[in-house]
């Protein structure tokens, strides 16, 4: 036997004579609770329940790490290194695990899921970095002393785990702490204490928008707050709440958002942004996390001026796509109120790949066939298959990303390109960064357009170009 092997059962027998409440029954339920991955499902979901950006944005990366680290470490490494697992014997009856796992010993799966989860999530919310860990540790600890694993084992498995959760940034890089740059007003935004003057849209039916508007009535009693109702279009509301306010403000998702944007910009009225949709990509770049956010901003008369992408009669906040990405997201919506938002991402992921056609566009006027126009407004980066924030608000440019069908193998290149974060060197992909483009169906047919997430039909000829610096919009005290 070598020493490592010596030392892994020296340390298992101390760790079984040890004697304990803890090692005995809690140390078991622990690594029962972490089998399939069902714990730190359970705390993804806790952590998606709060609401809070941030913390969905960890949940998220963990489970992806998660899932990477556990066929990784279940399914490639054990067959490369199959280790006999420490004999049953070995340690007290109470502590054995149920039922007896039938896999090879190298390395712990279940500690490089642990681990996996642990980093993810401290690399996106540092602040919860500490219980998340000390809650992984112990899934690690328990698999020694119930004897699943030697220690080596639980070593490996953690390593594997950390390193695979640091490799997520390769093609997912976290997005830097702190809101976006944007440009400074042109002319002061109206200071209101008490929303004086305040015109507030509440969509209820936005992703996190319980509560919202009790927090609004209560700290902004002088504002006029509009709750929609079923009945009531969005579209109708907005353009009258803008007609009328010297502030509009918006409670709801970046689709809700994008629609007040267009009246407030039309009215050159400012735009107080609420952040109540399930992602709110452009209120996180703009720095308002949360409804406190928001009301402080108004209250000090804070505000930017920020750039609005147009196309044709549309505008967007954030992006704009033709291609596949509309498609993946009418299945999206279609199968969300059935397996969630985020399972209906990935089967329409999948579906729109294998099932999908390119697209026949005129782009400036050039012939092409393509799986998708991307438009955003804005520099986004990185610069691949997965755009996740911009530096700034307020640059004047589209960040064109271009997916050509005409490539062999195009589908194939993509995704590894996205994976192996190469994707800029494939001839399927093409990025710039420019200052309009003109897109036309040849057949002079219309174009169905996603624009900030929201599906559009548009004409057979859209222009997309930025308006620089268009719209005033309050944000909490923040240099550029």
């Amino acid at each position: 036997m070598s020493w490592v092997g010596e030392l892994d059962l020296r340390i298992l027998r101390r760790v079984a004579g040890h004697r304990s409440a803890a090692l005995d029954r809690t140390m078991p339920a622990l690594s029962r609770a972490a089998n399939h991955g069902v714990l730190w499902e359970a705390v993804a979901a806790a952590l998606a329940a709060t609401g809070n950006r941030q913390a969905r944005r960890a949940a998220l990366r963990g489970l992806v790490a998660l899932g990477v680290a556990s066929v990784s470490a279940n399914v490639l490494s054990k067959r490369l290194v199959r280790r006999v697992r420490p004999a049953a014997e070995l340690v007290p009856l109470i502590r054995r695990p149920h039922p007896i796992p039938i896999t090879t010993s190298f390395p712990s799966g279940h500690s490089a899921s642990a681990a996996a989860f642990a980093t993810a999530v401290a690399l996106e919310a540092p602040a919860l970095a500490v219980p998340v860990a000390a809650l992984a540790g112990g899934v690690a600890v328990s698999r020694v002393v119930t004897g699943a694993h030697f220690p080596t084992d639980v070593l490996a498995g953690v390593a594997l785990g950390a390193g695979v959760a640091t490799a997520t940034q390769i093609w997912w890089p976290r997005r830097p702490p702190g809101p976006a740059a944007a440009g400074e007003p042109d002319r002061p935004a109206p200071a209101s204490p008490t929303g004086s003057g305040a015109v507030i849209v509440v969509n209820p039916g936005a992703g996190t928008a319980d509560g919202v508007l009790d927090t609004l009535r209560a700290e902004l009693p002088d504002a006029d707050i509009v709750r929609l109702s079923e009945d009531d279009d969005p579209e109708e509301v907005l353009r009258a709440a803008a007609g009328r306010a010297k502030v509009l403000g918006i409670a709801g998702g970046d689709g809700t958002i994008n629609t007040a944007a267009r009246h407030a910009a039309a009215r050159d009225v400012p735009l107080l942004v609420v952040p109540a949709g399930t992602l709110n990509h452009f209120a996180g770049e703009l720095g308002v996390a949360t409804v406190s956010d928001a009301v402080a901003a108004l209250r000090a008369g804070s505000a930017v001026r920020v750039d609005l992408g147009r196309a044709g009669d549309e505008i967007f906040l954030n992006t704009f796509s033709v291609g596949l990405y509309p498609d993946l997201v009418r299945f999206r919506e279609r199968w969300e109120p059935r397996v969630g938002k985020w399972p209906a991402m990935l089967i329409g992921l999948h579906h729109t790949l294998r099932r999908g056609r390119p697209q026949e566009l005129l782009v400036d006027g050039e012939p092409r066939t393509l799986w998708m126009v991307f438009a955003g407004n804005g520099e986004y980066r990185p610069q691949g298959f997965a755009p996740t924030f911009r530096p700034r608000l307020d640059d004047g440019r589209l960040d064109l990303r271009i997916f050509d069908a005409t490539v062999r193998f195009a589908v194939t290149r993509l995704v590894l390109g996205a994976l192996t974060r190469t994707l800029r060197y494939s001839p399927a992909y093409r990025f710039d960064l420019v200052r309009g483009l003109t897109l036309r169906a040849p057949d002079g047919d219309t174009l169905d357009l996603c624009v900030d997430g929201e599906l559009r039909q548009g004409p057979g000829e859209i222009e997309l170009r930025v308006d620089p610096a268009a719209l005033l919009v309050y944000r909490p005290d923040s240099g550029n």
